[in-house]
């Protein structure tokens, strides 16, 4: 995750009035396949078979399964007007979308 995008995602989190973790995966759908999926959940919901990533005390949370496709995966955060908001570097997609937001593998 980078700079930007942890700011984002904790400054949200902060806005949810709750300890949170961010949980990721991908999901069948898109235009190309699989979409991500990006969601917070409380901390108690994570399951013994989920990969935790600690970024400075924040958890990030992503299930086995997802991770076989997320694995190198790079979050960032734009404000550009044009183009702006979460971005997904996966150097496992073979195809993705116009939008960024699904890909195939």
């Amino acid at each position: 995750m980078t700079e930007s995008a942890m700011k984002q995602v904790l400054l949200l989190r902060e806005q949810q009035g709750k300890d949170l973790c961010l949980r990721v995966g991908v999901r069948q759908g898109g235009c190309s396949g699989m979409s991500y999926t990006m969601d917070f959940e409380e901390t108690g919901k994570i399951e013994d078979s989920d990969e935790v990533f600690d970024y400075d005390g924040f958890k990030v949370v992503c299930d086995r399964k997802s991770l076989l496709y997320l694995y190198g995966l790079v979050l960032d955060y734009s404000n550009a007007m044009i183009g702006g908001g979460f971005q997904f570097t996966n150097p496992n997609a073979t195809q993705t979308c116009g939008c960024g937001s699904s890909f195939s593998a």
